[in-house]
C-alpha cells in the first residue's frame, strides 16, 4: 500500500477494542462504525507505541427544559474521557445547548452537573475522569411554584378540544409540549382504577383528579377509621365510620367538577374483578395484602391493561410499571412469602408521608402510560428507602416461565387467592368480636394480674423484642409456639404480648385450643403498654 498516506478499514469482525496506527500517515484499522464515530468524535485519547486507546462510552441524561434541542431525547450517548471533552462533543451535536450549559465561557451557575450521582465539584470538575458506563446529568435550576399568569397572555381563539374553564384550569399542562391541549384530552378521556383509597390511593387520586383523568373508580370495602388520617390524606375526621370509596369521591370531585368518580364498595375477589376492571384503560395498585396483589395482577394480565404497583412498609417504598406482554408480578415474586413473615403496615408502621411520595409517584406513572410519553417504569424496579435517602434502581425481565404471562402459561383463569398465599379468606372467622375482646386485657388490667405473678409471654421476632419488652417477659416467636407449649407453666396466668396486640391474640387462641385456660392477650401490645409509661426492658437497660 506505498504511496497511500490516509488509509481507514472498517471491519466489524475484529472485535477489538483498539486499533493499530502505522508509522505512516494515519493509517489504521477499526473494529466498527462506532469506532469511526468515536475517532471522528476525538475518542482517541492517547497513542502508544503505535497502540491507540479509546475513550468510554458514556450516556448524558438530558433534563426536560432542554429536549426541545435534543429532539425531544432524554439521554444521548457520546464518546469521552473526561466531563470537559463530553460537554465538547454534546455541543458538537447539539449547538443550541451551549447558552444552557456555559456562561462566558464557564459553567452556567444554575446548572450542576452529576456523574455517576455525584456532583462534579466534589469530584476534579470538568476534568472529572469517565469510565465505560458513566451517566453524566444535567441537573438546571427549576423555579416550580405560582407564576404570575400575565406573563401568558391567555389565547383568545376557540380551541374545541377543551373548553375555556380547562384553558385555565390547566393551563400548565397545555404548556408542556408533552402534553398540550391534545394530551389534555387524552388525560379527560382516561379512565383509571384505583384499587384501594387508603395510603397510596389517596395521593395518586388526589394528583390524578387534579391532572384532569376524567373518570376514577375506587374499589375499597373498609370504612375511615382515625388511625388511617396519619397517611390517607384524602380523608378527615368527618368522615369517621364512612366508606372510603364515598369520602374519596366527594373530596375528589370537588377538587375538580370534570372529573367523575366512579365507587366500587366491595373487597376484590376472583368474583367480580373482571366486571370490575373491565370498563379502565389502567389500574393503579395501592393495596395491602398479598391475596389481592396477585389476584389484581392475574386479572391485569389476562385482560391485557397495564398495572402500576407500589409497596410501602415502615420507611421503605418500592415501584414498577406491568406492561401488556413485558412480564409481571408473578416474574419478580413467583410465590408470596409464608403467611406471617412479611408484617403487614398496621404492625409494622409506616410514615405517613412515605405514603404521599409513592402514590405520587404511581401517578406520575399513570400519567406518562395515557400520554404514551417518557419512561415509565416498565420492567424497573424502584426502591426507596427514606430513613437512610437512598434511591435503587434494579432492572427485571420476563420469565419464559411465568404461569400467567409465560410462553406457556398454566392459569388462564382467576384462582383462589387466599389459598394460594395460604390465608384465610375475609369475612371467614367463625370467632365473633365478643368472643375476642373476652380474652383481651387493657394494659392496666393487664398489669396488675402480671403484679402478682403471672408469666408474660412475648410473641414477636427476636430483634423486636431486643429493642423493648415488658421487664421478665419470656421470648417465645409465634412461628415457634407450638413447639415450645412445655416452656408455658399452665399452673399460672399467662400474658401474651407482640407489637400491636395481633400476634399475640393468635397466640392465645393456639394456647386455648390446647387446653391453657388462663391465657390472656394485652391489647393494643408493647406500644400501648409504653403509651401508660409501664416499665420496659431494652438492649440498652431499663427504660421507661
Amino acid at each position: 500500500m506505498e504511496g497511500i498516506d490516509n488509509l481507514l478499514i472498517i471491519g466489524a469482525g475484529f472485535g477489538l477494542a483498539y486499533g493499530v496506527l502505522l508509522q505512516k500517515g494515519d493509517f489504521c484499522f477499526v473494529s466498527a462504525f462506532r469506532d469511526w464515530f468515536a475517532l471522528k468524535h476525538n475518542r482517541v485519547l492517547q497513542t502508544e507505541g503505535g497502540i491507540f486507546i479509546m475513550a468510554s462510552m458514556i450516556k448524558i441524561y438530558i433534563p426536560t427544559p432542554y429536549r426541545d434541542l435534543t429532539g425531544n431525547q432524554s439521554r444521548v450517548e457520546i464518546a469521552a474521557g473526561s466531563v470537559k471533552e463530553a460537554m465538547q462533543v454534546m455541543l458538537e451535536q447539539y449547538p443550541g445547548l451551549q447558552d444552557r450549559v456555559y456562561h462566558n465561557g464557564e459553567l452556567a451557575p444554575h446548572l450542576n452537573i452529576y456523574v455517576s450521582g455525584t456532583e462534579i465539584r466534589n469530584l476534579d470538575g470538568e476534568t472529572t475522569g469517565l469510565q465505560e458506563g458513566d451517566e453524566i446529568a444535567l441537573v438546571p435550576a427549576m423555579a416550580g411554584g405560582t407564576a404570575n399568569d400575565s406573563e401568558f397572555p391567555a389565547k383568545e381563539e376557540n380551541v374545541p378540544l377543551l373548553n375555556e374553564e380547562q384553558m385555565d384550569r390547566y393551563s400548565r399542562h397545555n404548556r408542556l409540549p408533552e402534553v398540550g391541549v391534545t394530551g389534555q384530552r387524552k388525560l379527560l378521556d382516561a379512565k383509571v382504577l384505583i384499587v384501594g383509597a387508603g395510603g397510596l390511593g389517596s395521593p395518586a387520586g388526589l394528583y390524578l383528579a387534579s391532572a384532569g383523568v376524567g373518570t376514577l373508580g375506587f374499589v375499597d370495602g373498609d370504612r375511615v377509621e382515625r388511625s388511617n388520617l396519619q397517611r390517607q390524606v384524602l380523608h378527615d375526621e368527618s368522615g369517621l365510620g364512612r366508606l372510603k370509596v364515598e369520602t374519596a369521591k366527594e373530596r375528589l370531585e370537588k377538587i375538580n367538577p370534570d372529573v367523575h368518580v366512579n365507587t366500587h364498595p366491595d373487597i376484590l375477589s376472583s368474583s367480580n374483578a373482571f366486571s370490575i376492571l373491565e370498563g379502565y384503560d389502567l389500574v393503579i395498585n395501592g393495596c395491602d395484602n398479598f391475596p389481592t396483589r396477585y389476584l389484581i395482577n392475574d386479572a391485569c394480565v389476562l385482560m391485557g391493561k397495564p398495572l402500576v404497583d407500589a409497596a410501602i412498609l415502615r420507611f421503605e417504598g418500592q415501584a414498577t410499571v406491568y406492561y401488556p406482554g413485558r412480564g409481571c408480578y408473578r416474574c419478580l415474586f413467583p410465590t408470596p412469602p409464608p403467611p406471617g413473615s412479611v408484617p403487614s403496615c398496621a404492625e409494622a408502621g409506616i410514615i405517613g408521608a412515605l405514603a404521599g411520595q409513592m402514590g405520587s409517584l404511581q401517578a406520575m406513572q399513570a400519567i406518562k402510560l395515557i400520554l404514551s410519553v417518557g419512561e415509565t417504569l416498565a420492567n424497573r424496579l424502584y426502591m426507596y428507602d427514606a430513613l437512610v435517602e437512598e434511591h435503587h434502581m434494579f432492572n427485571w425481565e420476563k420469565r419464559e416461565d411465568c404461569p400467567v404471562c409465560g410462553d406457556n402459561p398454566t392459569i388462564k383463569e382467576l384462582i383462589d387467592y387466599e389459598e394460594f398465599c395460604g390465608v384465610p379468606a375475609p369475612g371467614t372467622e367463625a370467632e365473633s368480636n365478643e368472643d375476642r375482646y373476652a380474652y383481651d386485657l387493657s394494659p392496666e388490667k393487664a398489669k396488675k394480674l402480671i403484679d402478682g405473678g403471672a408469666q408474660v409471654i412475648d410473641v414477636r421476632e427476636p430483634r423486636e423484642f431486643a429493642r423493648q419488652h415488658v421487664t421478665g417477659s419470656t421470648l417465645v416467636p409465634l412461628g415457634e409456639l407450638e413447639d415450645r407449649l412445655d416452656e408455658i407453666d399452665y399452673t399460672r396466668p399467662a400474658v401474651f404480648v407482640c407489637q400491636i396486640g395481633e400476634r399475640s391474640y393468635r397466640a392465645v387462641k393456639i394456647l386455648r385450643e390446647a387446653g391453657f385456660t388462663e391465657t390472656y392477650n394485652l391489647a393494643g401490645g408493647i406500644i400501648a403498654w409504653v403509651n401508660h409509661r409501664f416499665p420496659v426492658k431494652s438492649e440498652h437497660g431499663d427504660v421507661r
